[in-house]
């Protein structure tokens, strides 16, 4: 078991530092960071603290004919984007969008009472000029209104761009699409190493937490009160984020029959109460994922916020366990089937 660990933890390790260097800053060289919000809860507020990218020594460089202000105004519309847990496909339609309308630069004024980097108009209902004069702002209430737009995801840019901004020239943010995507991946570092440490992510931002064979289903009829689905997997699995979010729980929870406390660092069996090891992860909407039995402390920490297909922790059997495996939830308010909630989201598990 120690060898399960010590191999597995390297890998979770070696991503978390990849991670920390997109949401902690990171060392010489690394690509930029940001701070993760103070909150537990995502938040679609304009007011809220935005998720701020830091500048590499010496302030953000240019990058292709971006100049250093442009892109620090990119780095700024997907610090929002992080914060608000949209997942990357939405950041890049952000800056494509503030590409079209202002070249990336907070402009005073623009056609009628347009103002800012998306050039948003307060007789429209965006907000009062000086507050869309504030990039937080601003891009907070493109993302809200992004996320109105059914099927968004899977839009083709430019679609999803005059969805929310209702442009006069409605195919005008296409040509942005390859700069945005440039522009993103090299102010986050989502490209090389970091995306190994990410399973594959659908285009509605979700991905299975395990691939495995399904071994006990949701409240069946044998386990009336099971709210979850069971995933069979060797020990040792990593586990990933089903979605960006933010983790509102990271505890252990195990106990003996008569309520004495029980190690979460050791197997359980069917006779401890509990998930043992687990974390929650909340996402936009007020949905939950849960994921239990984890074999030794996860790799995330309360109020952090996580990538969708983050590795958060290992596969283990502690807890009410009778085997290793990943016992995965899904709470929209009440617990829901993952089975099809899974499915309809792009990520069916197998």
């Amino acid at each position: 078991m120690a060898a399960i660990v010590a191999a597995v933890i390297g890998c979770v390790v070696v991503c978390a530092g990849l991670v920390g260097a997109l949401f902690t800053g990171g060392g010489a060289g690394a690509s930029a960071g940001c701070a993760p919000p103070p909150e537990a809860n995502p938040s679609t507020s304009a007011s809220a603290p935005a998720v701020v990218l830091a500048p590499p020594a010496g302030g953000f460089p240019a990058i292709g004919s971006w100049d250093a202000e442009q892109v620090a105004a990119a780095a700024g519309i997907v610090g929002v984007g992080v914060r608000m847990g949209l997942p990357p496909r939405g950041w890049i339609i952000a800056v494509a969008t503030a590409m079209q309308e202002s070249s990336l630069r907070n402009l005073p004024g623009g056609d009628r009472d347009s103002v800012g980097l998306f050039q948003q108009r307060p007789s429209q209902g965006w907000g009062t000029r000086e507050q869309l004069s504030d990039p937080v702002y601003a891009a907070t209430k493109f993302y809200a209104k992004l996320l109105e737009i059914p099927g968004w995801q899977d839009m083709a840019l430019t679609d999803a761009a005059q969805a929310v901004q209702r442009s006069a020239t409605p195919q005008a943010y296409a040509k942005f699409e390859t700069d945005a995507d440039t522009l993103v991946g090299a102010l986050t570092g989502l490209t090389g190493a970091l995306a190994a440490c990410l399973s594959n992510i659908g285009p509605q931002g979700w991905t299975q937490p395990v691939h495995g064979p399904l071994v006990s289903g949701f409240r069946t009829h044998e386990r009336p009160g099971h709210n979850g689905v069971d995933i069979a997997v060797p020990k040792g699995t990593a586990v990933h984020a089903a979605a960006s979010g933010t983790v509102t729980v990271m505890t252990c929870n195990a106990s003996t029959a008569d309520g004495a406390a029980y190690s979460c660092d050791i197997d359980g069996s069917a006779d401890i109460r509990g998930c043992g090891w687990y974390v929650d992860i909340t996402h936009p909407g007020a949905i939950v994922t849960r994921y239990c039995h984890l074999l030794v402390h996860p790799a995330v920490q309360v109020g952090q916020h996580v990538l969708a297909g983050q590795v958060i922790g290992i596969s283990g059997s502690s807890g009410n366990s009778s085997g290793p495996h990943l016992h995965f939830e899904v709470h929209h308010g009440d617990p829901v089937d993952p089975m099809p909630f899974m499915a309809a989201h792009g990520a069916a598990l197998q």
